[in-house]
């Protein structure tokens, strides 16, 4: 995964050189195996490259086109061959992935991003009409961030220099933290006002003082794949899944795969290990990560990733999460963290992972990221029932509620209810109860973003495209949503890779019979079918993993002490974002031992103290409030009234 990064300044003042090489320092961690760049009088861009294939090795960027645009690019092209066959000219089997993009660039213009299939990001400068091209992959795999201020442009794959190199303080974007502490932010938002992020299967032109957000490709809601039999619809789902994955084992090193134990790291790795055996991949090596914890009642995934150990007759790297100091909250030794995301991470995890990785000379991850969701991990039938309901084949809609209602005991009312209600807006059908905001968030901070923390939802539609398939497309847009909000860690240099949201691959299952995926009693169904004599048995029949919470609650647990002397001056409460007696109450809960929404409470936590880093650092005055209120400021900080009793004693107090 390479860094890039730009300034134009539109007004035509020259570029600030020092300004350039301190964007440089803050981008070399990223890039550390050459660079490039580019220079005019208003213009400096600047590349730094992170070699994971073959080719990207002989590529020099920023790339300069025939035409004199100049294109850099962060990508894997994931369709070259079919590429070099419709471009042809001076392109060769050895030619670069972005050379060939460049080429395609050249041939096709702006239509060209729709036909590049893989995980990419581009900027392409016109210095003919005074342009900026700025274009993501469609799902979303890698990062590209941009600023507008007066008369300037600025870009980068890394948020961190436009923010820590403005020299100004920035309004918090209050959208963006309510998604944090929900179903994840818009794709398009950053935590900062003024600083944005373009959104997967988009592009953004800016021409001057404006700029335009265009989307360039979507899946389509007509497109239908019927078969006869069940076997060919498993052939089908074999070819497209082995064939995702050897594109992600294009790799000039070892490739490390994540192996979890579960169907979805253990199909990658399987079909990852036939591949090669088959001199299928580039890649002649797979290695893999596993986590475990013993002492977790319904996390030792130790006896599944060892049963594919056995298969494969090779072992990978273990990491034990048994140890509640694994957390680390507070940003130590200067580090600075753009998003909240990178508090409450495990250093101490990362540190074995970056070692290992050093030592195997690995440099691409294989994630088994959106499995659950794309291939039927969630065993629901209310998208099949929709798709019965919407198309009014009622006699069919009533056997399928009869053979759903067996199965899940419940009155088969109950499940036509479901339906219905996924229909209704989202005013209307409130969230599950154990989707809804965590109670000790300000209810006024709750109800401003109400989309937010409904996951942007919206209702299905009786006419157009498929229910199934609108739940299809909100679901890939929740896991947009994470991806963009993860970005990459430098203490674990890696470029992730994610074989189960390959566009081909999603192409296929948006558009296969919902009971493929999923039947009554049967979860995952066409993958358990199609996987036999690939995973090993006991992987395709274990029952669903279990969700992990001793470990976190374990470590708020230990760190209770602190962490309730703390919210007697939280940040977050001064901006009415958190009630701090309620987010005590769940302290308590959690050293009583009781069962709490444990992932919102680790991101408020993570919040709390990335909002501290930010005031400390004097980047930050306030949060953009929604319906033009005025910006709350972080410095009328009013410490909530306590008792004058320790911190320790007020946690025995509330644990009795």
């Amino acid at each position: 995964m390479s860094v890039q990064f730009g300034r134009w300044n539109v007004d035509g003042r020259p570029v600030d050189r020092d300004y350039l090489e301190k964007a440089k320092v803050l981008l070399a961690p990223y890039g550390p195996d050459d660079g490039g760049s580019y220079h005019q009088t208003n213009l400096g861009i600047i590349y730094h490259a992170f070699h994971t294939t073959n080719e990207s090795r002989r590529e020099k960027q920023p790339h300069v086109l025939s035409s004199g645009s100049v294109l850099t690019w962060d990508g894997r092209l994931d369709n070259r061959t079919d590429l070099l066959r419709e471009l042809r000219g001076a392109l060769t089997a050895s030619s670069t992935d972005v050379s060939i993009a460049a080429a395609a660039y050249e041939e096709w213009g702006t239509k060209c991003f729709a036909r590049l299939t893989g995980d990419w990001a581009l900027t392409i400068w016109n210095p003919n009409n005074l342009s900026l091209l700025l274009a993501k992959d469609v799902i979303g795999a890698r990062h590209l961030y941009y600023a507008l201020n007066k008369g300037q442009v600025t870009w980068s794959t890394i948020l961190d220099p436009l923010v820590l190199l403005e020299g100004k303080t920035f309004v918090l974007e209050e959208e963006y933290i309510a998604g944090w502490l929900s179903f994840f932010p818009a794709t398009h938002l950053t935590p900062y006002v003024g600083i944005h992020s373009v959104p997967p299967a988009s592009f953004v032109l800016v021409c001057g003082e404006k700029h335009t957000v265009s989307k360039y490709w979507d899946f389509d809601p007509c497109r239908r794949v019927r078969y006869r039999t069940d076997p060919e619809y498993e052939e089908h789902f074999r070819a497209v899944f082995a064939q995702s994955v050897r594109r992600r084992l294009r790799s000039g090193t070892p490739v490390l795969a994540e192996l979890s134990g579960g169907i979805d790291s253990s199909t990658i790795v399987c079909v990852a290990d036939a591949l090669i055996a088959q001199r299928a991949a580039e890649s002649s090596m797979v290695d893999t990560v596993s986590y475990y914890n013993a002492s977790e009642p319904n996390w030792n995934e130790r006896p599944y990733f060892e049963k594919v150990e056995e298969q494969r007759g090779r072992t990978g790297c273990h990491i034990n999460f048994d140890s509640p100091d694994l957390y680390d909250f507070e940003l130590g030794n200067g580090r600075f963290a753009a998003t909240p995301e990178f508090c409450g991470r495990c250093p101490g995890v990362e540190a074995k992972l970056a070692a290992w990785m050093v030592t195997h000379k690995n440099r691409a991850l294989l994630s088994g990221t959106g499995g659950d969701e794309v291939t039927g991990g969630v065993p629901t039938p209310i998208p099949e029932l929709g798709d019965l309901l919407a198309a009014r084949r009622l006699g069919t809609l009533a056997g399928c509620l009869r053979a759903w209602a067996l199965h899940q005991r419940k009155p088969w009312l109950h499940l036509l209810f479901e339906t219905l209600r996924s229909f209704c807006p989202p005013a209307i059908a409130a969230l599950p109860l154990h989707q809804r905001p965590a109670p000790w968030l300000d209810d006024p901070f709750v109800r401003r973003y109400r989309d937010a923390f409904h996951g942007y939802e919206s209702r299905w539609k009786f006419f157009g495209a498929p229910p199934s398939f609108q739940e299809n497309l909100a679901t890939l847009d929740a896991i947009r949503r994470q991806l963009a909000c993860t970005p990459a860690p430098k203490e674990v240099l890696c470029e992730k890779r994610y074989p189960y949201l390959d566009r081909d691959l999603l192409e296929f299952l948006y558009a296969i019979p919902r009971d493929q995926l999923v039947r009554p009693g049967q979860r995952r169904a066409l993958m358990r079918r199609a996987l036999v004599g690939i995973v090993p048995e006991e992987i395709l029949n274990r029952k669903r993993k279990a969700f992990v919470v001793r470990a976190p609650m374990a470590a708020v647990s230990a760190a209770s002490p602190k962490l309730v002397e703390m919210s007697y001056s939280l940040v977050c409460s001064s901006l009415r974002i958190v009630d701090a007696n309620g987010l005590r109450d769940a302290l308590a809960a959690v050293v009583n031992g009781q069962q709490i929404a444990v992932t919102a409470l680790m991101r408020t936590l993570s919040l709390e103290y990335w909002l501290r880093d930010l005031e400390r650092r004097e980047l930050v005055s306030g949060f953009a409030r929604a319906e033009g209120r005025a910006p709350a400021a972080l410095s009328n900080v009013v410490p909530a009234r306590r008792p004058k009793v320790s911190s320790a004693e007020e946690i025995d107090m509330q644990r009795r």
